[in-house]
């Protein structure tokens, strides 16, 4: 899973959120490293409710402009948590062999 779409997923853990609102806080809980363009993210969205992850969950007309929520599905909810346990894994396989103050391999 790519970063944008694992932080994609992420955005809609606590609940359905509009793409403006996905682009923010993708941006804010990857430390700013995923800023997603307007057009990527909805190519993202489309690509994952094709995929069954999330879904649709509204629509509402804010200053003359529709605003679309999308939503979390179970299949979504674990395909980010799964991803989560394998970056996880993954990140416990180098920071077992590094010292936790300098940084350096261990001998």
């Amino acid at each position: 899973m790519s970063e944008p779409t694992y932080f994609v997923l992420a955005a809609l853990l606590d609940g359905p959120v509009h793409g403006y609102g996905i682009i923010k806080r993708a941006e804010a809980q990857s430390d700013g490293r995923v800023r997603l363009a307007v057009g990527t993210l909805y190519g993202a969205l489309d690509r994952l409710a094709r995929d069954g992850l999330v879904v649709v969950d509204g629509e509402e007309t804010v200053q003359g402009r529709p605003r679309r929520y999308y939503r979390l599905t179970e299949d979504g909810r674990s395909a980010v948590t799964r991803e989560a346990r394998r970056l996880q894994q993954a990140a416990q396989v180098v920071m077992g062999r590094t010292s936790p103050l300098t940084g350096d391999a261990r001998a």
